[in-house]
């Protein structure tokens, strides 16, 4: 399924999952508002989404002049690519770790947090910004930064739904179209899983062809793979305070020290990864 196509249908259940919601909240006129605001969502997802996820993580752009050894590695790597020169964002954190975001090669964006830049050799560095690069060029960032955008809404519109269900919000129980506090409790307990599932559409295939299409892009695929070693092992160690509508984002799983986020994972495992990685020929 062609990555366009997954993007079509992730918005249609997305938008199911904002119509059921709206539903349950107001009947067939909460209904037709969620209609509404899903469409000007999917709207906003496709053409901001990108904005609005670095806005999430504090990420500010960055001059050449301040990052000239960044810069060198991605002017590089985007010329091998053939894809334009993407703007260069820093994530003011010291957990090591990076992402692309964007719905085009042409409207990309790589960030980088500080932690990262710290931890990493040029070599190391070279091979997440290939990987990155490669999800441009393979155009998974479309359909990954609309996901993230969307499922966040959803679980921040269904923790509204749990505060009116305790509260005694939404329609009454003697409404003939029936409902109940209860039925919207269940609701909005089971939607963010919902909208969960629907991002592991991102699928861990992904990742694997990202390496590999990153470690060709490098020349080498030994600093990809020193490389998610070490950030392993720092995530371990100082989790990202990260939404985890939008981990998958991420070259490793900002959340992989919480133990039940990594149940719900779309990375695969780094052992996997590393090992493929290491068994390609340079």
């Amino acid at each position: 399924m062609s990555n366009m196509l997954k993007t079509g249908v992730l918005l249609g259940v997305l938008t199911a999952l904002f119509v059921v919601i709206g539903y349950a909240l107001g009947g067939q006129q909460g209904m037709v508002v969620a209609f509404a605001v899903a469409v000007a969502m999917n709207m906003v997802s496709y053409w901001f989404s990108d904005k609005i996820v670095l806005a999430m993580y504090g990420a500010r752009p960055i001059s050449e002049a301040e990052a000239p050894r960044l810069y060198a590695i991605v002017r590089r790597l985007a010329t091998r690519a053939q894809i334009p020169m993407p703007p260069v964002y820093l994530i003011p954190t010291d957990a090591p770790n990076a992402f692309a975001t964007g719905r085009s090669p042409a409207h990309a964006a790589v960030a980088v947090t500080e932690g990262i830049m710290r931890i990493l050799d040029e070599e190391e560095l070279e091979g997440v910004l290939a990987h990155e690069l490669s999800h441009v060029r393979n155009r998974d960032v479309l359909i990954s930064t609309i996901a993230a955008t969307i499922a966040g809404a959803i679980t921040y519109l269904a923790h509204m739904m749990q505060w009116a269900a305790f509260f005694g919000g939404g329609r009454s129980s003697d409404d003939e179209e029936g409902g109940s506090p209860w039925a919207m409790l269940l609701l909005a307990i089971l939607a963010p899983f919902a909208a969960m599932l629907v991002q592991l559409a991102v699928s861990r295939a992904r990742e694997y062809q990202a390496d590999a299409s990153g470690a060709r892009l490098a020349g080498r695929p030994w600093g990809l793979a020193k490389a998610l070693e070490k950030l392993e092992t720092a995530a371990r160690a100082e989790p990202m305070p990260a939404n985890p509508a939008t981990a998958h984002l991420f070259i490793v799983n900002p959340l992989s020290g919480q133990t039940l986020m990594r149940l719900f994972s779309t990375h695969p495992p780094i052992e996997e990864r590393v090992r493929r990685l290491r068994a390609m020929h340079p």
